[in-house]
């Protein structure tokens, strides 16, 4: 399944916030307070401190979560993990080698924390996680872990041990770590799928390194999709997050993980009231895979989609905002071959019917490369049925190494809009920035961005801006057209 484009018309009216986890990075010398909480065998006690009324409106209490606290507490683990920063400078968040192990925390937590220039230093970096088997298998957060030379496990009752990584996988966020202990306690699991939004939920980490913190809050939403995180249909809840807490579980009234806390929304850095937590249910079908087969297999389609709204409805002929539309269908991709083409609405794949843009991706991410399956669309009013054999998707890496992108010397991934985009901003041709980089990201250009023309010559095509920059001097104007506005920006080429 391609990344997830999002084409937002006035880009200038939105504030940007940055989308950051949860976990904690700090240097040698800063060490800080922790507390530790005793291991209570207590019974699980969730209780409203009033009695509802047997009729009349309805009426919220507060919720008492000490009895989730005092038996599942001890299941939550601290995890401080450590590394070798290979190349520092004055600015953590934007000079940190990208090949730095530790290159995630800054990319997640990167405006909170500076460094003196060009010091060497052992980084250190905190998060939390949970007991999943009496005989030591943990879950957390795979930024919490990756690329740590040694990763020390903390329990309550102040034993440590030192914890071997059985599998991370970034594209969900989840990773599997085991530590050489017996008879532990453990959480139990739910399903995220009978939760109701306003039903409270509560959080138990180590925010800062302060050891079996509970917050709590309610969930505000469900099937969250977020910028970059295709395939996790969030939870998003107000609880209160901060760094430290990744990989922390998100626990129900019934004393049940629900999710796993691994993301938070913020223009500073720390918690502001959007938090988010991958459904536990996610994080168990990639632990299957990881403990097993030590990576994570993914069934991909080809194409990008975007959420249906009530204008898009109509204009498609669906009685109700429902599906995925495809904006656009990879070359050779299963979807090509099958027959998709942009335009068109899917409804169901597989025999499940597709609410949300993303209730797709985590559909196809989930079915077995190779196998053949049936999904409905809506096309030019008219439902028709597909089979598609559903192909692997590649990791990470590979996959960007085969992108249309014009690499070097300008900075920029870019893609071709298509004819609903260029109508929709009244173009002809242009090319929309799916990410940015080097001279491009330092002259301003964003993602979202739709480039024009180049030094006067209308752009069409990825080969075409290619040949241009590659005949240009040491630098070049772009047209850019950002929301309601076009703009010349100036780019000094490497």
């Amino acid at each position: 399944m391609n990344r997830r484009t999002v084409f937002v018309r006035n880009t200038l009216a939105i504030a940007l916030a940055a989308v950051v986890g949860g976990s904690y990075v700090y240097f040698r010398g800063a060490d800080l307070p922790s507390a530790h909480a005793a291991a209570v065998n207590a019974p699980l006690v969730a209780s409203n401190s009033a009695p509802a009324a047997p009729a009349g409106p309805v009426v919220a209490a507060a919720t008492d979560f000490s009895g989730i606290v005092q038996r599942y507490g001890p299941a939550v683990v601290n995890i401080s993990v450590t590394g070798k920063a290979k190349r520092v400078s004055d600015d953590a968040s934007d000079d940190v080698d990208p090949n730095d192990p530790f290159s995630e925390f800054f990319k997640r937590f990167g405006p909170q924390f500076q460094q003196p220039p060009r010091t060497p230093q052992i980084m250190r970096g905190l998060g939390s996680g949970f007991i999943i088997s009496p005989d030591g298998l943990i879950l957390t957060n795979a930024h919490v872990v990756d690329g740590a030379q040694e990763v020390t496990v903390k329990l309550t009752d102040r034993r440590e041990f030192k914890a071997k990584v059985l599998g991370a996988d970034k594209q969900s966020d989840i990773a599997v770590i085991r530590i050489a202990a017996k008879d532990l306690p453990t959480v139990q699991i739910g399903n995220p799928a009978l939760m109701k939004v306003g039903e409270p939920v509560l959080a138990i980490g180590s925010p800062y390194g302060f050891d079996n913190t509970a917050t709590a809050g309610i969930v505000s939403a469900k099937s969250r999709a977020l910028p970059d995180d295709n395939y996790v249909p969030f939870i998003q809840t107000d609880v209160a997050v901060n760094p430290g807490n990744s990989g922390g579980p998100l626990f129900n009234l019934k004393g049940q993980v629900v999710g796993i806390n691994s993301q938070i929304y913020s223009q500073t850095g720390g918690y502001q009231g959007l938090s988010f937590s991958i459904p536990i249910d996610v994080a168990m079908k990639v632990e299957q895979q990881l403990v097993q087969h030590g990576k994570v297999t993914r069934g991909r389609l080809g194409v990008s989609v975007q959420e249906i709204n009530q204008a898009l409805a109509e204009s498609f002929g669906l009685k109700k905002s429902e599906g995925a539309l495809v904006s656009s269908v990879e070359k050779g991709s299963p979807a090509e071959k099958a027959g998709v083409q942009a335009g068109d609405v899917i409804l169901r794949f597989n025999g499940q019917a597709i609410d949300h843009s993303v209730d797709l991706p985590t559909l196809v991410a989930d079915t077995a490369p190779g196998t053949t399956q049936k999904i409905e669309v809506m096309r030019n009013g008219a439902l028709k049925s597909l089979n598609i054999t559903v192909g692997e998707l590649k990791p990470t890496k590979e996959a960007a190494a085969s992108r249309n992108e014009p690499q070097g010397r300008l900075g920029l991934a870019v893609r071709p809009l298509d004819k609903s985009e260029q109508q929709q901003i009244g173009v002809h041709g242009g090319l929309l920035v799916e990410d940015v980089n080097g001279p491009a990201a330092v002259a301003g250009i964003q993602s979202g961005d739709v480039i024009l023309s180049l030094n006067g010559n209308a752009v069409t095509s990825v080969e075409q801006l290619r040949s241009l920059v590659s005949k240009a001097g040491k630098s070049v104007a772009l047209l850019v057209e950002r929301g309601d506005d076009k703009i010349f920006v100036p780019v000094y080429l490497n």
